[in-house]
């Protein structure tokens, strides 16, 4: 049992019976809510889907330009059982996500030093900002390509567009982050005799890390991105070089497939995430409100 949940057991019991009635009849319409949610989306999908295969079916939909939900199972099935063009389809994923996480690794760690240095120096920030806006403001298919020249069409490549991608996204979070700290805070550190390190380190960073942690849910799928158009410029293997080749081929029921198996793994990974952040954050206090059940 984590902490956070030892003290809302603490604070349970202190309610009287009338206000543990009112608590339990909330829990019940939040989760009513959340199995309405759920079966709202099944059938949104359910009905995505059936139209699309009887469209498929009938003609009204041209199933070699647009493919149909029969003909990506099958094709994934296929992928399955004899795997694809460059090998089976898992060494496909476990390469794209191998290339992700290691983007995703050096784009964070690259981000939040570069967003802390320079929101803490801001002489440091004057002088460098103007290129990192330049940097930030070119096409990242562009940077693609030039990576797979510098780097040849392996690991490197995919991962450096990747940490790319993750890094802008997490050092302007950075950066705002550490501009946003409390200057009281800091001063009356400063008085109490803390160097410049002490500050970084047990003020600016923590009051930051909020900042920080929101800009990974979009940076982790960032590096997904930027494994997969890297992949789709230039690999050897590959979830991108696997769409790529079902896009020269025509094969629209491979490309949904794919994409479909990508889609997969950033629903997992974004889970993953918020698990993570739930860890991180349990120390603060809960300020958020729950959703509105007024109605349900």
């Amino acid at each position: 049992m984590t902490m956070v949940e030892t003290t809302t057991d603490l604070r349970t019991e202190a309610l009287s019976p009338e206000e543990l009635s009112i608590v339990q009849t909330a829990k019940e319409r939040i989760a009513r809510r959340k199995r309405r949610v759920l079966v709202g989306r099944v059938l949104l999908l359910a009905v995505f889907l059936g139209v699309w295969e009887i469209g498929a079916e009938t003609g009204l939909i041209d199933p070699f330009f647009f493919g149909s939900p029969l003909g990506i199972v099958q094709r994934l099935a296929d992928w399955f059982v004899n795997g694809t063009a460059y090998g089976s389809l898992w060494l496909q994923v476990g390469i794209t996500l191998e290339e992700a996480l290691l983007g995703f690794a050096a784009g964070v760690a690259s981000g939040v030093l570069f967003g802390v240095v320079l929101g803490e120096v801001a002489f440091l920030a004057d002088v460098v900002g103007p290129y990192i806006k330049i940097v930030n403001a070119l096409p990242r298919i562009v940077l693609g390509s030039i990576f797979v020249m510098w780097l040849g069409l392996g690991l490197a490549s995919k991962v450096l567009l990747a940490a790319v991608l993750v890094f802008f996204v997490v050092f302007f979070n950075a950066f705002q982050g550490v501009r946003s700290v409390d200057r009281n805070l800091i001063a009356n550190m400063r008085i109490l005799g803390a160097s410049r390190l002490q500050l970084v380190q047990y003020v600016i960073f923590p009051s930051a890390m909020t900042w920080i942690i929101a800009s990974l849910h979009v940076a982790l799928g960032f590096s997904i991105i930027g494994a997969i158009v890297g992949e789709f410029l230039g690999a050897e293997r590959g979830l991108g070089l696997v769409i790529a080749t079902a896009q020269n081929t025509f094969d629209a029921n491979g490309v949904f497939g794919a994409m479909l198996v990508i889609g997969l793994l950033a629903l997992g990974a974004e889970a993953l995430m918020a698990k993570a952040e739930k860890r991180l954050l349990a120390w603060q206090p809960s300020h958020g409100r729950e959703p509105d059940t007024q109605g349900l």
